[in-house]
């Protein structure tokens, strides 16, 4: 049984050693009272290293790099001062391989739970995801027990024997950033939702261009949620009656995630147990799970697409400010799928500080191909959609400059009529 230690009593140089690796959930599954413990305690524990998912906390912060070496797999949130201060490490992996790449190599992982529906019993709560593997793996898991989250089942148990120290709290979760939808974005959303068939599951992000997707699905019906990140707007879609899981071919008349990110409606649906359970990345990421989901649909953004087909979705210029993340999974995922849409969204172009207008869609990267060529799937601009699905280099940058914006085209035929690769 783990033993209990009240906040004000949690003197963390009694757990971490010199050179401790630390991990702890993302988003609004950050457990706060041991990370803000961390920070604060942080020049007593003789140098660390923490390994940190998307941060809406300061708790990630330059300042703290006196003592703490930050890790992550994105530049989302605050890790975008870490990226920006040079201070942050990027672990450039697939979402899927995680598992493999973060464990044994975590020695300390903080948790937030919540106290399960029967007594003696843990909920993850907010997210299972890349979490559960570390649970098995680190020599310590420390976990702050939050009686305000919601008691979400989950496909894996956590266990009283798998912690071994349990702080109480009793607290909001944190709700992500507003995120409102411009018009831009909701004309690229409208493209999205009009390849979206009724009865499809879906896999979607976060953010404003995800949320206006979701908004522009609620004249489509039956539609189900397998995703890593599960959101306001698909909580809406279930109010509204439009998800309803009903035609999944794996885990029908239930919605799987690895990660809760939303507000007080979205926790209160979480309380009722069949309508959402959350799961591993090993399995919310596995192509082989992914392949049996038939009209799989993957939704993913891009900074920018060239005129190949690849996407970079991490860098602009020398900030990095997205992830490799989950995309190449959920790409190769729904290619797989029997009627199966691969999606990239993006804006056709971007205004830049001076005004000028720099297209999305790219002779060649200014970033790294996070999402490579042999995975282009549909590019979705406000200007309409290109599959690029079975066909070659020449044809794909056609559909491509068709799509980009009308006043950067004549540049993009220019180069591709100069180009060698096409």
């Amino acid at each position: 049984m783990p033993r209990t230690v009240a906040l004000g009593d949690l003197d963390l140089k009694d757990y971490i050693r010199p050179g401790d690796t630390v991990a702890w959930g993302q988003a609004a599954a950050e457990p706060l009272a041991l990370t803000t413990a961390l920070v604060e305690q942080r020049a007593r524990l003789g140098g660390i290293k923490a390994f940190v998912g998307i941060s809406w906390h300061d708790t990630v912060s330059p300042a703290y790099c006196d003592h703490i070496t930050y890790r992550s797999y994105c530049g989302t949130g605050n890790n975008r001062l870490l990226a920006r201060a040079g201070k942050l490490d990027i672990l450039p992996v697939h979402y899927s391989s995680f598992e493999r790449s973060l464990s044994g190599g975590v020695d300390v992982l903080f948790l937030q739970l919540a106290p399960g529906r029967t007594t003696g019993t843990y909920s993850f709560g907010l997210a299972c995801e890349y979490l559960w593997p570390l649970v098995r793996s680190a020599r310590l898991v420390i976990a702050e027990v939050n009686s305000a989250l919601p008691a979400t089942r989950s496909t894996v148990e956590i266990a009283a024997e798998d912690i071994d120290i349990v702080v109480h709290t009793a607290r909001k979760p944190t709700a992500p950033p507003a995120a409102e939808p411009d018009e831009l974005q909701s004309a690229i959303a409208r493209n999205v939702a009009a390849l979206i068939p009724d009865g499809a599951t879906l896999q979607i992000g976060l953010g404003s261009l995800p949320s206006a997707i979701l908004s522009a699905l609620k004249s489509h019906r039956h539609l189900g949620v397998h995703t890593g990140l599960f959101v306001d707007g698909l909580t809406e879609l279930m109010e509204a009656g439009v998800i309803d899981n009903s035609r999944k071919t794996i885990d029908p008349g239930t919605s799987v995630a690895g990660l809760i990110a939303g507000t007080d409606t979205t926790f209160d649906m979480c309380n009722a147990p069949d309508l959402l359970r959350l799961a591993p990345t090993s399995y919310t990421h596995a192509i082989k799970t992914l392949a049996r989901i038939e009209r799989f649909a993957a939704i993913n953004s891009a900074l920018e697409v060239d005129l190949g087909g690849q996407a970079n979705t991490e860098m602009i210029g020398r900030d990095y400010v997205g992830a490799v993340g989950g995309g190449t999974d959920f790409a190769r995922g729904a290619a797989a799928s029997k009627d199966g849409l691969p999606i990239v969204a993006l804006p056709a172009a971007r205004r830049l500080r001076d005004g000028t207008l720099k297209s999305c869609i790219v002779p060649q990267l200014g970033g790294p191909a996070s999402i490579a060529r042999s995975d282009a799937g549909i590019v979705v601009t406000e200007y309409g959609h290109a599959d690029l699905r079975g066909i070659g280099l020449a044809e794909r940058a056609r559909r491509l400059v068709a799509i980009a914006h009308p006043d950067l085209r004549e540049a993009l035929e220019r180069d591709l009529r100069e180009s060698d690769a096409f």
